[in-house]
């Protein structure tokens, strides 16, 4: 057995073989990163958009919305999209002789998150086309290494002309481990490509809901109102 195995296999293979080999590490590697760096920012950004709203829309006026919002970290989606939302409406009132200016402000505000959300999801969907492509193309690579060490081993075979069972099964089998490392590289890629998306559409969703309530307070200038101020409106409307 000490002749046959992956050891055996990188030893006794070609430029070919070996050149598919380290295809599949680099494959395997990069889609692994890919996974672990993606997952770590897809859940910072969902636990800062879980408690950042709730804080932001929890505040008595739009500056202390976005102190309690400014963690120090310059890529926070929420901060992102209320500065853009601020400079929209700061700029759009300042300047009255740019092509802009033909739109009313609602329109403005409403283009300007539109486009810094859309660059925010973007930003999070960077890296999935790495996994798609890995999930898609491994098994081939590794089909394509297989049938590379079958030709070659029949090849061998036939040359020194012993058939037996036992002259042809091991040969066999080492390229057949190249299928099942395509395999390895490429179920792994398309699980977290799939976990990542559905990570991504609900951080979306999120994100889609603080542009509408952005653009209803940039529009309509309705002043923000403190806990205890909702408790006791609530408390005049049950009465």
């Amino acid at each position: 057995m000490q002749d046959y195995g992956i050891a055996h296999v990188w030893g006794q293979g070609d430029f070919v073989t070996r050149a598919i080999a380290i295809v599949l590490l680099i494959m395997s590697v990069l889609s692994w990163t890919v996974i672990i760096v993606k997952a770590w920012q897809g859940a910072r950004i969902k636990r800062l958009t879980s408690h950042g709203e709730k804080a932001f829309w929890h505040s008595d006026n739009f500056d202390e919305g976005m102190a309690k919002l400014n963690d120090g970290n310059p890529n926070n989606p929420l901060v992102m999209l209320a500065l853009a939302g601020k400079e929209a409406v700061d700029h759009h009132q300042q300047n009255q002789q740019q092509l802009h200016d033909a739109m009313n402000t609602s329109d403005w505000v409403a283009r300007c998150l539109k486009s810094t959300q859309e660059e925010i999801v973007t930003r999070l969907q960077s890296g999935l086309a790495v996994l798609a492509s890995i999930g898609s193309t491994a098994p081939f690579v590794g089909l394509f290494g297989t049938v590379w060490g079958i030709y070659h081993a029949l090849v061998a075979i036939g040359t020194s002309g012993q058939t037996s069972i036992d002259r042809v099964a091991g040969p066999v089998g080492e390229a057949l481990i190249m299928t099942a490392f395509g395999l390895f590289v490429a179920i792994p890629a398309v699980l977290g490509y799939n976990a990542l998306t559905r990570m991504n559409k609900s951080t979306a969703a999120k994100l889609n809901r603080f542009v509408h309530g952005l653009h209803a307070y940039f529009v309509t200038g309705t002043r923000l109102r403190s806990s205890s101020q909702r408790s006791g409106l609530r408390l005049a409307r049950a009465r």
